[in-house]
């Protein structure tokens, strides 16, 4: 019997991810749950669930996924790519395994724009992280990581997402087969560091996908 498997997240990557998981002997995908209003500087993951015929929780939220509240709904897998909610203790109680891939080098960088506060505090490695999800912010037990280079001094915000995507699309590839097998390592939560949003004004030339766009949006925002 097939694995039932519902994907929350939005982009280029989570497409890839949920074509992956269409295309696969092992795997049923049952649903998306795209991020809503979906960004209009990646594909949209609601048109292409539109052209493959695959079923779309068009608010955006997973408490609207089909038939959840009923007492045998139990999906073997849902996967997080770049969602933006968090997800609470009685969603994830509900699902045999609850995974996020999450676009930072946990426990370091919890929470939002892990590129953007690595590249602003000088970081010169960086990493994109599979761990299982749990009521708290990014601090679920690891299935497996990935670290790569990145130059503060000449890279952009788009240029290390751009990276990300490919070290995420690897890292999935290789761990999916994997994954019924490993036993996710505790995270060192004295290592943690966390931004949360309303931390994105300090980001500053960071804040946007290129240093000139952070400029402009600044200037606008002063005139």
């Amino acid at each position: 019997m097939k694995q039932s498997v519902v994907l929350l997240g939005k982009g280029t990557l989570a497409i890839r991810i949920a074509n992956w998981f269409l295309n696969h002997s092992r795997y049923e995908l049952r649903t998306v749950v795209p991020v809503i209003p979906e960004p209009a500087w990646t594909d949209s993951l609601c048109r292409w669930a539109d052209a493959k015929l695959v079923p779309i929780v068009r608010s955006g939220h997973y408490k609207d996924v089909p038939s959840v509240m009923a007492e045998d709904w139990r999906p073997d897998l849902v996967i997080s790519v770049f969602y933006d909610k968090i997800i609470k203790p009685w969603f994830i109680d509900k699902c045999a395994r609850i995974i996020n891939l999450h676009n930072g080098p946990l426990p370091k960088y919890r929470g939002v724009s892990p590129i953007n506060w690595a590249l602003k505090n000088g970081e010169t490695l960086h990493g994109v992280t599979i761990h299982e999800i749990t009521p708290g912010i990014d601090d679920g037990p690891i299935y497996s990581q990935v670290f790569y280079s990145i130059y503060p001094e000449f890279d952009e915000v788009k240029d290390v997402y751009a990276r990300a995507l490919e070290y995420g699309w690897t890292l999935f590839t290789q761990t999916m087969p994997l994954l019924e097998r490993i036993t996710p390592a505790p995270q060192n939560h004295s290592d943690a560091t966390y931004y949360a949003s309303h931390q994105n004004s300090l980001l500053a030339e960071r804040r946007s996908f290129t240093r000139q766009e952070s400029m402009e949006a600044a200037n606008g925002r002063v005139g």
